[in-house]
């Protein structure tokens, strides 16, 4: 059987990188290449400081980087010299979730291989079998023909995002009814025909797939005229964006129907914790409505770079004119976003913000304060948070049972939960 001694992977982003350092570092003997166009990406690979954040990543890197595992802009010369090329030889669709990344690769649920049905592309699927047999067990390793594989992909994520999608659904009705949507998704997650994952309400999901491949699915669906099933799949992303427009309204409504000139901080930027990441995070979107309402926004996050928080928010369609230099600020820690502020919201759910010292908070805070907790990570806190003095409004629950009383004013938010979702481009 054909052996593969060198593999090029053209892309160092949050797929290639870590899903090829992890092949070095379980293949020794198999020399790894990945290449980028983008220079400065590739001089971050290869220096102490990675591009992108992963827990278990940097040592993974170190251990066989310049060894067997290479960065490198030189395109043409790795491909000339490769066994095989990832991206343009077979379909080898990846199944990560970042913040678990390096654990997804190393002890995968499965591993799927997609080949053309002619002795060449079953001839490239044995070889690539090959590889991951080194550490992977061969009943783990799943080959089908291409287009099973590919749609395999669009359809793990698209049912993942699903369950996000059903259970925010109930989130909002919870709110209504006072109900808990923590309860209800235990109660159903016991049953084993349903499963307990991914039943986490939450201001939405974001990160670079679940979007991407639920419109990929929709498009497919247009393209071959299969209309209901498309608007089937549409729903999933127009509820992701009813949720955060939903969450942003009840900010609003909270801080007596504007927040024009109030202070705000945002805590969390990435979609999600134990990544860098913040690609279609809600973040952004919440950002967004505040912003469109003339918050002041503090924002901190303690992987985020500053300068990728002021490029997601001064994208087209996010923010015009000069708005966000005027409305936004980074902050260096949570206790400094928070001071002097209305209220505070929980975007992402970093560990750290179930440890912060509250009081020191409050204190800091103007009065009435306010926690908006999109990520329930404040369950446990509830009653200590209300003994110091804290409003609490979270997902798919009451939590207060006295809301401090305000006037209706005439000044409502600019924008409805009626109008339709913002348009996102397909790919």
């Amino acid at each position: 059987m054909f052996e593969i001694k060198k593999i090029c992977c053209i892309g160092a982003g949050y797929v290639g990188g870590p899903t090829c350092s992890v092949i070095a570092h379980m293949c020794p003997k198999v020399k790894v290449t990945v290449v980028d166009v983008n220079e400065a990406r590739i001089r971050a690979w290869n220096s102490d400081t990675l591009p992108i954040y992963e827990p278990g990543l940097k040592e993974v890197v170190e251990s066989c980087r310049g060894k067997n595992l290479f960065f490198s802009t030189s395109i043409d010369d790795a491909i000339r010299e490769a066994d095989l090329v990832f991206i343009s030889v077979l379909s080898n669709p990846e199944f990560l979730a970042e913040g678990t990344a390096i654990k997804d690769l190393k002890n995968p649920d499965r591993v799927l291989i997609g080949g053309d049905e002619t002795p060449e592309g079953q001839k490239a699927v044995r070889a690539l079998c090959a590889i991951y047999e080194q550490w992977v067990p061969k009943e783990k390793i799943l080959t089908t023909n291409t287009w099973s594989s590919e749609l395999s992909k669009l359809a793990a994520n698209a049912f993942l995002a699903q369950r996000i999608s059903s259970i925010n659904s109930i989130s909002a009705l919870c709110e209504a009814t006072g109900a808990d949507v923590e309860e209800v998704a235990r109660a159903i997650g016991m049953d084993q025909r349903i499963g307990n994952k991914f039943l986490k309400a939450s201001v939405g999901f974001g990160g670079s797939c679940f979007q991407k491949d639920v419109l990929n699915l929709v498009y497919l669906c247009e393209a071959l005229n299969l209309p209901e099933v498309a608007r089937y799949w549409q729903q999933v992303i127009d509820m992701n964006d009813y949720q955060r427009r939903r969450f942003a309204s009840r900010i609003i409504d909270s801080l007596f129907n504007t927040v024009t000139d109030k202070k705000i901080a945002i805590l969390g930027f990435a979609f999600k914790k134990d990544t860098g990441d913040t690609r279609e995070s809600s973040s952004i979107y919440i950002s967004k409505y505040l912003m469109d309402e003339g918050a002041k926004l503090h924002i901190y996050d303690p992987k985020v770079l500053e300068e990728q928080i002021i490029l997601d928010l001064s994208l087209p369609g996010v923010s015009e004119d000069n708005k966000v230099s005027r409305l936004v600020t980074i902050s260096k820690d949570p206790y400094e976003a928070c001071d002097g502020a209305h209220a505070l919201v929980i975007c992402t759910e970093w560990d750290m913000f179930k440890e912060l010292d509250y009081e020191r908070i409050h204190k800091k805070m103007l009065k009435p304060a306010f926690i908006f907790d999109g990520r329930r990570v404040l369950d446990e806190l509830h009653n200590e948070l209300q003994r110091i003095g804290f409003q609490i409004e979270t997902i798919g629950k009451k939590v207060s049972a006295k809301r401090i009383p305000f006037a209706s004013s005439s000044d409502i938010p600019k924008f409805s939960l009626q109008d339709p979702p913002l348009k996102k481009p397909r790919v």
